[in-house]
């Protein structure tokens, strides 16, 4: 039994509109789900993907309208790394962004072997980078017409977050099957594997805000689910009962560095209530939610998503 790497990271925007510009129109993502927060229905929750709202390569945001901008410290995701299959790669990105202002630059390799990488930052501060990676992980592309599928984003790679004593989180970390590798720690299934790193905190007190990781969640297979739930307490977690999300089924826990672990299973998944190829062309709730859609809709800001007009 074995978790099947990134599942999702979500974040936190103050400006859904914003954020959907520049996620399906600069990065080339696919909305794959309108949605709201299902813990605070009067918001959203937008996930981007790949072409099939994949696991590995789901983005996602809770929006909290003119949310103030956040800082991560000790305790928080400060990173975002995607996988790209090559330099030329690098450079179109480096192109792309740079015509759209957005400011990045090249950084060395993390480790000896490993390939080049471009950081930069979203329109709110969230930190993400471009790295050439070898893999044999099949590639979780969007369509996008000006991406060109050779150097569009392939996925996540690895997540990083800010730790004073990262040695505490070891015991946990190896009961859920992460291994260490080159200064990271690797989780690897059958079909799909992923790093987490720990980096030396900021002086700063991190601080929840647009901008900020609000959680990772790493891929379990369905019928797999309770028995990560057992695991995590094995290794000293106090995680939530299994809620059912609709589209997955998740369990919450702190790992012992800070950082919220979320437990999310690889289905149902998001066609299951809209066809593959309108996946977040419109406001979709889960059933529970459905007899208050005029309330809940009356809330909400209407956004526009680019890739419609692209095509």
């Amino acid at each position: 039994m074995k978790l099947e790497g990134i599942h999702h990271i979500t974040a936190i925007t103050g400006d859904a509109q914003g954020n959907v510009d520049f996620y399906t129109g600069v990065l080339g993502l696919r909305m794959v789900k309108k949605t709201v927060n299902q813990d605070d229905p009067s918001v959203y929750h937008l996930f981007y993907a790949d072409e099939h709202g994949s696991p590995g390569a789901d983005l996602t945001f809770f929006e909290f309208p003119g949310a103030a901008p956040g800082r991560a410290g000790e305790g928080m995701v400060h990173r975002v790394v995607w996988r790209v299959v090559s330099e030329e790669a690098i450079g179109f990105w480096q192109e792309r962004l740079g015509g759209h202002d957005v400011a990045c630059e090249w950084v060395d390799p993390p480790a000896p072997g490993a390939g080049s990488a471009l950081r930069f930052r979203d329109p709110e501060g969230l930190e993400h980078e471009l790295r050439v990676a070898r893999t044999s992980d099949p590639p979780l592309i969007a369509d996008h017409p000006e991406v060109p599928a050779e150097v569009a984003l392939q996925g996540f790679h690895e997540a990083r977050a800010y730790a004073r004593a990262p040695e505490a989180s070891q015991r946990l970390l190896e009961t859920l099957g992460f291994s260490p590798r080159d200064g990271a720690w690797e989780v690897r299934g059958e079909r799909r594997g992923g790093l987490w790193v720990y980096d030396a905190p900021p002086d700063d007190r991190g601080r929840q805000g647009a901008g900020t990781v609000h959680h990772i969640a790493w891929a379990s297979e369905m019928d797999d689910h309770e028995e990560w739930r057992r695991r995590a307490i094995e290794g000293g977690a106090r995680p939530t009962g299994v809620i059912d999300r609709f589209w997955f089924r998740s369990i919450y826990f702190r790992e012992p560095s800070g950082a919220l672990f979320e437990i999310a299973t690889l289905g149902p998944g998001f066609d299951a209530d809209e066809p593959l190829e309108h996946l977040g062309e419109k406001l979709v709730l889960p059933p529970r939610f459905e007899p208050a859609r005029e309330q809940i809709e009356a809330q909400l800001t209407p956004i526009e998503n680019p890739r419609t007009a692209l095509r």
